[in-house]
């Protein structure tokens, strides 16, 4: 169904669009004959696309970027142009593997953003902005994804009577963005898709005004490796605060640097046994270990980069590095001195993360089944050089660790109300093992979850204002033992109730209570990227009347509220679930996981 402009949202808009509407704005004719927005840029000027369906304009495809050679640091654009360019096509996504590359074009020449407006706003508007960073494990995915058409949030803000313009950008992914190694870091090329980001978001400061945006009024939002990336943002350069955002949100992910390696950010052994392997399988084998590997990789044609890493399976291998310069320390260290910048966050998990990351460690990248394969998918985790940092054994640390996340189901992920006892030999238990719900606990937490209520805490301890959540949805088409798991959420806060870009809309049944609660949250999205508060300019709430509360530790004895989503109604609870386990990973998230 074709979603149209609302009465009331022509009844809303044509007040707002009077109070910034600029009867001098330039526009050219298209080849259709209908009017064209074009906006001017630092370095020029571009046409963009005016869409009647939203009333909105589109300008897609513009670089933030001179085109990067491989394995080098991205630039900013030095030159200008005559004359009107056009930006109406989305860019190709990065090159990149997995499903998330599915039926769009990749190119290595692929360092563009794409700008959604309302139409008929002035350059002297000043509307807040939000910058979406998409995730995907940071080796796939792309802004033309149509899972992420800004468009619903852009009109919902509109309807709210606070209008905002969305961006979206695309990076480097995979060995092209996050090469590791010695090599690497020697050449100063390690985290290349953060800089990429980075250069992303300056591109946005410096321009944004044009297309009638706030440069001072920027938040930055991601999922998964985007709320990773986005934390990468808040942490980089030791926390250095450049004035490029205002205001952070991440959704599953934020709070420092997802987990590849045991030992985290400290694992250079195994970062470089991924870099050699590339090189080894490619007709750059004889360079291995030399600096010469590294041109080398450069000069290859592309066909034979993509057979070494889908041939090896480690294109999903490469990592953000530990460099001195991007990543300057580990985050852990940052959060608990406060070397990152003041800004709002907004941050939270799905319940069931542990569905999604908390398979595939028992024997041959199966399920877990027996305490043993337990102890030896903990050891996997572990990082390597634990005797040294904690003065225990490695058997110690899995012991407490084993401990603190038991086989019991009753307090395993998912919850016993989504799904009843895994009985041995049943469809579960085979499937995904018979320690499944004491994997997906303990591999949640260490992927996601402590992450999160770290950050949460280190805001809370500072006075920060922060805002926490739990997704807990079981969406249509996805079984109970699944659970409210992994980027469920992304369509609740796109309000993509149309559920474009997905193989099931995941509206498709129970209708009136996912999309009431995707008018919440996008509502809860976008009144924080307009006034730096999930309840409105006024704190006055929700639309189904909850309020979001601050977090703030001193209510809970050492921990803050989450506000809950769920198609049973909004509520809040307390941060405390799993608290043992999680508080341990906190305090070992740097001698024993390397974050």
């Amino acid at each position: 169904m074709t979603r149209w402009l609302t009465s009331s949202l022509l009844a809303t808009g044509l007040a707002w669009f009077a109070s910034f509407a600029d009867g001098s704005l330039a526009h050219r004719r298209s080849c259709n004959g209908t009017a064209s927005p074009v906006v001017n840029v630092k370095n020029g000027s571009y046409a963009g696309i005016h869409s009647s369906e939203y009333n909105q304009d589109f300008f897609l495809g513009m670089p933030y970027a001179q085109k990067a050679p491989r394995f080098t640091v991205s630039q900013p654009p030095n030159s200008s142009w005559d004359g009107v360019r056009n930006a109406t096509a989305y860019p190709p996504h990065c090159v990149g593997y997995g499903s998330d590359q599915v039926g769009y074009k990749i190119s290595e020449d692929c360092l563009y953003l794409n700008v959604v407006r309302p139409a008929g706003i002035a350059d002297t508007a000043g509307l807040p902005v939000a910058v979406w960073i998409h995730g995907g494990g940071l080796y796939m995915g792309g802004s033309a994804d149509r899972r992420y058409n800004l468009s619903f949030i852009v009109q919902n803000s509109v309807e709210l009577g606070t209008p905002m313009i969305g961006v979206s950008l695309n990076y480097r992914l995979s060995a092209f963005g996050f090469p590791c190694g010695k090599e690497a870091m020697e050449a100063g090329i390690t985290n290349l898709g953060f800089k990429d980001q980075r250069l992303a978001l300056r591109w946005v400061n410096e321009n944004i005004a044009a297309f009638g945006g706030a440069p001072d009024k920027v938040t930055i939002w991601g999922e998964s490796s985007g709320a990773e990336s986005v934390s990468a943002q808040t942490l980089a350069y030791g926390g250095r605060d450049d004035g490029i955002f205002r205001g952070v949100i991440g959704q599953s992910g934020y709070g420092g640097f997802i987990p590849r390696y045991p030992g985290g950010l400290n694992n250079s052994v195994l970062m470089q046994g991924t870099y050699d392997t590339l090189v080894r399988n490619t007709t750059c084998g004889d360079t291995v270990g030399t600096p010469a590997s590294l041109n080398c990789l450069r000069a290859l044609p592309l066909d034979d980069l993509h057979r070494a890493l889908n041939g090896t399976l480690i294109w999903n291998r490469f990592p953000p590095v530990l460099d001195g310069d991007f990543i300057a320390d580990y985050p852990s260290k940052q959060l608990r001195e406060g070397r990152f910048p003041k800004v709002r966050v907004l941050i939270g998990c799905n319940s069931d993360e542990g569905s999604s990351f908390g398979t595939g460690y028992g024997p041959n990248g199966g399920g877990v089944n027996t305490d043993e394969e337990m102890r030896a998918a903990i050891a996997s985790i572990v990082g390597p050089d634990v005797e040294n940092t904690v003065g225990k054994t490695t058997k110690q640390v899995i012991d407490e660790m084993a401990s603190l996340y038991p086989n019991i189901q009753a307090i395993g992920v998912p919850s016993l109300d989504k799904w009843p006892i895994i009985q041995p030999g049943d469809f579960v238990a085979q499937s995904m093992g018979a320690q499944y719900r004491r994997t997906a606990a303990l591999f949640g937490d260490f992927s996601m979850q402590f992450s999160r209520r770290r950050a949460s805490l280190t805001f809370a301890s500072r006075g920060l204002p922060s805002w926490s959540y739990r997704f807990d949805v079981v969406l249509p088409g996805i079984p109970g033992f699944i659970g409210a798991t992994h980027f469920q959420e992304v369509a609740f806060v796109f309000d993509n109730t149309r559920g474009d870009g997905y193989e099931q809309n995941p509206f498709a049944t129970n209708t009136q209570p996912l999309t009431a609660l995707a008018k919440t949250m996008s509502t809860a999205w976008v009144n924080f990227i307009t006034s730096q508060d999930p309840n409105g300019p006024k704190g006055l709430g929700l639309p189904d009347g909850e309020t979001w509360p601050v977090y703030d530790a001193s209510v809970g004895g050492g921990v803050g509220q989450n506000i809950v989503w769920s198609d049973k109604g909004t509520y809040v609870e307390m941060d405390s679930w799993r608290a043992e386990g999680i508080n341990y990973l906190i305090d070992n998230s740097l001698a024993v996981f390397g974050l």
